[in-house]
């Protein structure tokens, strides 16, 4: 499982990453703050950040799902806002649109399943576009 994040997302996608490591589900936190750099960089390394043969991926965007789909793939999701209209303190309205590590966490657990069923198991500890 990729989770990919920007931002503020970032530390809801290592919390996420925390409960699916300890439910046995190897996950890989991409930080990815500047996609344009990341496209400037050689395909092999793009390549080992977002491994191809890993599509069990999950993007974390409190903004538009817009240009996300090209690194999740078609097998991937995102967690978006696609809306308008939220007004709330910040924590709250995060909360009511799923900005929460139980949902990002059971978004994730979809995609495990496949994953798990076909042992499909990887290195964590290959290079990040960067890693907090």
């Amino acid at each position: 499982m990729i989770l990919i994040a920007t931002g503020s997302e970032v530390s809801l996608a290592l919390e996420a990453r925390e409960q699916l490591q300890k439910d046995g589900i190897t996950t890989r936190v991409v930080s990815m703050p500047c996609t344009e750099l990341f496209e400037e960089q050689p395909q092999d390394y793009r390549d080992s950040v977002l491994p191809p043969s890993i599509t069990a991926r999950l993007a974390i965007e409190a903004g538009v799902r817009q240009g996300w789909d090209r690194y999740v793939g078609p097998k991937g999701d995102v967690i978006c806002l696609d809306r308008f209209g939220a007004s709330a303190p910040g924590d709250v309205a995060m909360k009511n649109l799923g900005f929460t590590v139980d949902n990002v966490v059971t978004r994730a657990r979809d995609f495990a399943s496949p994953w798990l069923m076909n042992l499909i198991t990887y290195s964590n500890e290959l290079p990040y576009c960067a890693r907090n």
